[in-house]
């Protein structure tokens, strides 16, 4: 029975061609030291100065990201019929220190009208819900874009969650200066275990 199957990567092919495209574009925009993510904002600062130095450090094609892609896609389409924009550009410049940087991120989805931010996230495990980062990404959002709701969605296996962020005032200067200044490695407790660069890095702890 089984010989009437053959190993097969057709979609597969597909799948790495359309993850790789994003991947190497923002590999570009990586390269540039006057561009920061607004995820650069809420992680480690050193991260930002490695990855300019070793970018190709954070290319991985894992199951996990591609099926946190692909649940992005789903929930982005059904977002998209009900008036949202999806996959929104975020981008703003500011001026540190004398010289100018370009704050880049991209919103899950967006409806101005409403203002509401929508953040979609994936995970394994329902523990620690809403989780601080994720909060702290989207309050970062909602300070750029004048927001003044948010939505965390976590889609786990076992679970469906929902969570309402109110805007919080933040500074997002200081936490470019800070990035720039490189003045906190790590930020978070768990952070080195799951960084691109702990194999090199000096800063690296817990583990």
């Amino acid at each position: 029975m089984l010989q009437q199957y053959r190993s097969s990567q057709e979609i597969l092919s597909i799948i790495y061609s359309e993850y790789m495209k994003e991947v190497y574009e923002k590999l570009e925009e990586s390269k540039d030291p006057s561009i920061i993510f607004v995820t650069d904002l809420v992680a480690c600062t050193h991260k930002y100065h490695l990855r300019h130095l070793f970018p190709e450090l954070t290319i991985r094609f894992e199951p996990a990201a591609i099926l946190g892609d692909l649940v992005h896609s789903g929930l982005e389409s059904i977002l998209e019929n009900r008036g949202f924009k999806t996959e929104y550009p975020v981008e703003r410049k500011y001026k540190v220190k004398g010289k100018e940087y370009v704050l880049k991120g991209r919103v899950d989805a967006y409806n101005e009208e409403k203002g509401v931010v929508v953040e979609i996230k994936t995970s394994r495990s329902t523990q620690n819900l809403p989780r601080e980062h994720h909060v702290y990404q989207l309050q970062v959002y909602l300070n750029i874009l004048n927001a003044d709701k948010g939505i965390l969605i976590y889609i786990t296996p076992d679970r469906l969650l929902e969570f309402y962020v109110r805007k919080e005032k933040i500074d997002i200067k200081s936490l470019i200066k800070m990035v720039i200044e490189d003045r906190v490695h790590p930020k978070w407790e768990w952070e080195c275990k799951y960084c691109y660069f702990h194999k090199i890095c000096p800063y690296r702890v817990g583990y």
